[in-house]
């Protein structure tokens, strides 16, 4: 990225454009690479995680889509970069929200104006606000797919259960909520990695697996439930994976 836009700081990192780095990205300042490249020190293997979840949303956005889905939620969606998700789906309405209005000023500047496809501000921790905004956006009396693709282990506490909770019971009978979370079990140099996101504009909360699980009560967990990337509906089950460990996956159903 030559030049920010109006109303962003380019000196301080974003996690937004530290993932778009991790990716690949263009998106991104010297502040962003410089605290990326930090991470990646600490956890060699972010780069290839990152593109792994990437491929996750991918398959996951097909199968939600091929489930005859076609109302999107993109939540802490980050920037529009490698593979959007009204790319996948374009037959689908799709929405975008991040809280961080540097990353909704990027956004809206990378997609303009395209059919069915929406950047709104607001903030999951607020679930009844962001669900107003939505209301004017979407059907909730048909099913709707909430992705949540790294975006709970920046949410802390019990508010993300709430958050997820409440968006379920909003929801139609048939909509999906489609997760990834890193996880807890990380090596002792990662207090270093945490103080680095501290820093950032988001700290990252880590949970188990069984914590992470706990996000699909009330979901029918599609096979093969909670898992690494690599594991869930691969497009070549005979290929090798990535060894990809830092999280799970999973896409739930709301009966």
């Amino acid at each position: 990225m030559d030049s920010a836009p109006e109303g962003v700081d380019p000196n301080v990192p974003n996690v937004a454009r530290m993932y778009d780095y991790f990716l690949d990205g263009k998106d991104n300042f010297a502040a962003d690479r410089a605290a990326a490249d930090t991470i990646l020190q600490t956890f060699p293997r972010t780069k290839p995680a990152a593109r792994a979840n990437r491929a996750f949303l991918r398959r996951a956005v097909r199968h939600v889509v091929d489930s005859g889905i076609r109302q999107i939620v993109d939540l802490g969606a980050g920037l529009p970069t490698q593979g959007n998700t009204h790319e996948i789906a374009p037959e689908a309405r799709v929405i975008y929200v991040d809280y961080d209005s540097v990353v909704c000023v990027h956004g809206r500047a990378l997609l303009a104006r395209k059919d069915d496809v929406d950047f709104v501000q607001g903030d999951l921790r607020e679930p009844d606000a962001l669900l107003d905004k939505l209301g004017g956006l979407l059907d909730f009396g048909q099913p709707v797919a909430f992705l949540m693709l790294a975006v709970l282990h920046f949410v802390p506490d019990e508010s993300a259960y709430d958050m997820v909770t409440k968006l379920r019971e909003t929801s139609a009978p048939g909509s999906r909520l489609v997760i990834s979370h890193a996880v807890d079990t990380m090596p002792s140099t990662a207090p270093q990695a945490l103080e680095i996101y501290r820093r950032a504009t988001a700290a990252l909360n880590l949970r188990s697996r069984e914590e992470i699980l706990r996000f699909f009560d009330g979901y029918e967990l599609a096979e093969p439930g909670l898992t690494f990337p690599d594991n869930w509906r691969p497009d070549d089950p005979d290929a090798p994976g990535n060894g990809i460990d830092f999280g799970y996956v999973g896409v739930g159903r709301k009966p």
